[in-house]
């Protein structure tokens, strides 16, 4: 009988976007006339197609699979060097410095913040704020791995800093931050770097939403930050900026510069770790949607990618004047396509999804699944159509006095 792997005892019986459903499905099943009208703004999917770039270029690739002097097969797992080089060229455009040689590409930023715990032995100390994506969480837990949360509050903003009292060796941050939408600025990403550095720590930082920051003296990467090429790995991905949520692509920067002691006194570094574990693990993102990658990432392709987010953008925008309104406190919604709001009238999040869903047809995200923190918040996306945006808040108006 083999020995399985306990932790997993630990975690959630369902996925916090699995139990969504699975609550959505029963009212369909209960209110069949009901089912056509709901309108979703919970999970963060995208609904405008991929740009003219992108579908430009992947007919391009496809027809190179259709020729024996043009087909590629196996590529090398680190991903393609062309989409790699424009990766480091789209950084280096907004006065970021990557080496294309540490980056690496891959299918989801979701995979690769969940698969880098291999690198980690288990008795290291993870820092995760609270709220967070749940990712970060089940994938630690998963591998019996010690965590410690840091509060993100509206006292703070939701933007949890360093305590000197707190030692930890893995640091989560996301900014803009899925769930609540908050953003840190310079100095306080530059706490996070000079705390890792004085602490020998990791910080792993998930930059998914950057190309939605629109105020320009925000960071859109950790490494406009002094040192923390030093101390941090990012994480990014196509899935928001490029509507890649159905086509993959993402890539996660691992410096050279990042290395440690081992026990027997041999230095390590992270990037080969990744590079080992990517090359044995990981057979490489499809030519053809690193080809489209690569056009995504032209200048060219990143105009036609800000004109879809200007298009969310406008929704949060509705959604936010809706909250107004109505006096709820939020945050989000201006860096960032998610709005995260107080629940009205005290009411805790999974309480107030099925009253939304039973009085109005919206679909939302309880704040409880993001941590214990969340849960008397609520959390709605800018991914729809402006049609259903409007509409959607039409009804939550109508609810609210």
């Amino acid at each position: 009988m083999p020995k399985l792997n306990e932790n997993y005892l630990n975690v959630q019986d369902s996925y916090l976007f699995a139990e969504i459903a699975r609550r959505v499905k029963v009212y369909e099943e209960a209110h069949p006339d009901k089912a056509a009208s709901i309108i979703r703004l919970g999970i963060g999917d995208v609904t405008r197609p991929l740009t003219k770039s992108a579908i430009g270029a992947l007919h391009e690739a496809v027809d190179e699979q259709a020729a024996a002097e043009t087909f590629k097969g196996y590529g090398p797992e680190q991903g393609y060097e062309f989409v790699r080089r424009a990766a480091a060229e789209h950084y280096a455009r907004a006065g970021v410095t990557v080496d294309a040689d540490d980056v690496f590409i891959s299918d989801g930023a979701k995979s690769d913040t969940g698969n880098i715990t291999e690198l980690f032995a288990k008795d290291n100390v993870i820092l995760v704020p609270d709220p967070v994506y749940p990712v970060y969480v089940d994938t630690n837990t998963m591998d019996g791995k010690q965590i410690v949360y840091m509060n993100g509050t509206e006292e703070n903003d939701f933007l949890p800093m360093p305590d000197d009292s707190v030692k930890a060796d893995i640091i989560y941050l996301c900014s803009p931050n899925n769930p609540t939408g908050a953003c840190y600025n310079r100095e306080q990403l530059k706490a996070w770097v000079d705390y890792a550095l004085k602490n020998e720590a990791v910080i792993l930082f998930d930059s998914a939403y950057e190309a939605f920051i629109s105020e320009p003296e925000l960071p859109r990467s950790i490494y406009a930050v002094e040192g923390a090429e030093k101390c941090a790995v990012e994480f990014c991905s196509l899935s928001k900026t490029a509507g890649f949520t159905g086509t993959r692509f993402s890539y996660t920067i691992v410096p050279k510069e990042i290395a440690f002691t081992a026990s027997n006194g041999q230095r390590m570094s992270l990037r080969d770790m990744w590079n080992r574990r990517q090359s044995t693990k990981f057979n490489g993102t499809p030519y053809i949607i690193q080809y489209a990658a690569a056009k995504v990432f032209s200048e060219e392709g990143m105009k036609e990618c800000r004109e879809n987010i200007s298009y969310y953008m406008e929704n949060a925008r509705v959604i936010a004047e809706t909250l107004r309104r109505k006096n709820i406190s939020f945050t989000g919604g201006v860096n960032s396509p998610y709005i995260w709001f107080k629940c009205p009238d005290g009411m805790e999040s999974w309480e107030f999804f099925d009253y939304l869903l039973e009085n109005a047809q919206v679909v939302g995200t309880p704040g409880a699944g993001f941590g214990v923190n969340g849960k008397n918040y609520f959390r709605l996306t800018s991914f729809g159509t402006h049609e259903k945006t409007k509409e959607a808040m039409e009804r939550f108006g109508k609810l609210f006095s």
